[in-house]
């Protein structure tokens, strides 16, 4: 989250940056030199030059265990317009999730990403929806680019 989409953090709620377990954060479908670390680590996040990019296909699952339990408002997400992510799919509370059993899951919330949102404008979540999150799964569907071999 940069600073200026952390300034955008409504009157009341906290960057959930201090809550991640990091020891249990996964990302399938990473790209190792365009990693998970890179959206969400202090230091790199606020880095435009660092990204997270996909080295299979078009789809990321990320797993994102949290020390307590959370209420989850918003969710910001940086990219380039024209390549960034088009739709996240949110699972709250789901473990062990896989690209084989993703879809046997109705997502918790689904967000369609904008031009305005991929700067980081925080978007508002299905609140009742995570009022006891201990954990959240996400699946970034047909917008990221793929790697190509060099």
């Amino acid at each position: 989250m940069s600073a200026e989409s952390a300034s955008a953090i409504p009157r009341g709620q906290v960057d959930l940056l201090d809550f991640i377990d990091f020891s249990g954060v996964e990302c399938l479908n990473q790209s190792t030199s365009h990693s998970l670390s890179n959206a969400i680590k202090q230091g790199y996040r606020e880095d435009d030059g660092l990204t997270l990019e996909s080295d299979a296909d078009e789809q990321l699952l990320i797993h994102i265990p949290f020390n307590q339990v959370i209420k989850l408002h918003s969710i910001a997400i940086k990219g380039p317009e024209e390549d960034g992510p088009k739709t996240a799919k949110l699972f709250s509370n789901k473990e062990h999730m896989g690209f084989s059993n993703v879809n046997d899951y109705p997502p918790s919330d689904t967000v369609v990403l904008s031009p305005d949102t991929l700067k980081g404008k925080p978007v508002v979540l299905k609140y009742v929806k995570f009022q006891n999150v201990r954990r959240v799964e996400t699946t970034d569907m047909k917008s990221l680019k793929k790697i190509e071999d060099h």
